[in-house]
């Protein structure tokens, strides 16, 4: 019996220990970022980082990029369930990572605990503008008119094979029943500028990069790929006005590893859902172009899910790999 009360009781340490060091904050916690210092993801995790200090403590914000956001996930992954080490789960490590890559080292379903969603960043259906004008293409339905009349006429760019403006162009023609001749560039940037120089016809951009070209009249803006109207781009319609269900967007948010005590887990929920809701963080957001999305554990455990599910689909139909 005593033994099994020594056992029970060293079991049950680790619990006891990682209540009070979230409560406490005897050390700081350390905010994993699996990409490089000053993009987007970065720059929201620091935000955040500040807006929780007063909640939680200190949050060092260390960043691990390579291997696609692979490394800094897996970082996250093969930490101590203590609340001490949380990182950044984002669309490409959770859900297009692990059927993109022939070996994954950590398993995005059951390596992590989900805390919150943070943000998500629509994705933005463009055309060369002189380019729509020459087709007379004023509109998604018009787009999908033009490509079924003329097969293989169109193409348009992507970041690279595997990235988020290739899949979602995949994504498109599966749904329009269309084809368009897919050219793989190297980044983002490349592709836009091929987009802006007529070279491609179209291109699924991060609103965020591409809203100063539409403003400008250099890039017609067709579609977002939400399923609701973006505030930043209200004039423009979902893509799932036209196509049913039509949903791809740039996501990211709060994971610790799997077996985070549920306590911790809520209190490092309500600290950051707390901080995505103040003025500050959203003013900074709105500049990002990026949507605060603040849910639940459970809510944000099933959304990852589903895109997991949903990309499993759009990556094979792709063909897109990466050994």
């Amino acid at each position: 019996m005593k033994r099994r009360t020594l056992l029970s009781a060293a079991a049950a340490a680790p619990i006891a220990l990682a209540v009070p060091a979230v409560h406490a904050q005897a050390r700081p916690i350390r905010l994993i970022v699996p990409y490089a210092p000053g993009g987007p993801i970065d720059v929201t995790a620091r935000l955040l980082a500040e807006r929780v200090k007063d909640t939680l403590g200190t949050v060092v914000i260390e960043n691990r990029p390579g291997g696609g956001g692979n490394i800094g996930a897996d970082a996250v992954a093969k930490a101590a369930p203590d609340g001490l080490t949380i990182g950044i789960a984002a669309v490409a490590t959770h859900a297009i990572n692990p059927w993109l890559f022939s070996k994954m080292p950590y398993d995005a379903a059951k390596d992590f605990t989900p805390i919150t969603q943070m943000l998500r960043v629509p994705n933005v259906l463009v055309m060369n503008a002189d380019t729509a004008v020459r087709l007379k293409i004023n509109s998604l339905g018009d787009l999908i008119a033009y490509a079924k009349a003329n097969p293989a006429k169109l193409n348009y760019g992507s970041g690279g094979n595997g990235s988020a403006g290739h899949l979602a162009g995949e994504m498109f023609k599966r749904d329009a029943g269309i084809f368009a001749v897919h050219i793989p560039y190297n980044g983002g940037n490349p592709a836009q500028l091929a987009l802006l120089s007529g070279q491609v016809d179209f291109n699924f951009d991060n609103l965020a990069t591409a809203a100063a070209n539409i403003r400008a009249g250099k890039l017609k803006a067709l579609a977002v790929t939400t399923l609701q109207r973006s505030p930043n781009l209200p004039e423009v319609p979902p893509v799932a006005d036209t196509l049913k269900g039509f949903a791809i967007d740039t996501w990211w948010g709060l994971v610790g590893p799997a077996g985070l005590p549920r306590e911790v887990t809520q209190k490092l929920n309500q600290a950051f859902v707390a901080g995505l809701q103040t003025p500050e963080a959203k003013t900074r957001f709105a500049a990002l172009m990026a949507e605060p999305v603040a849910n639940t554990p459970e809510e944000f455990g099933a959304f990852m899910r589903a895109e997991l599910a949903k990309y499993e689909k759009v990556v094979k139909a792709s063909g897109a790999k990466v050994d």
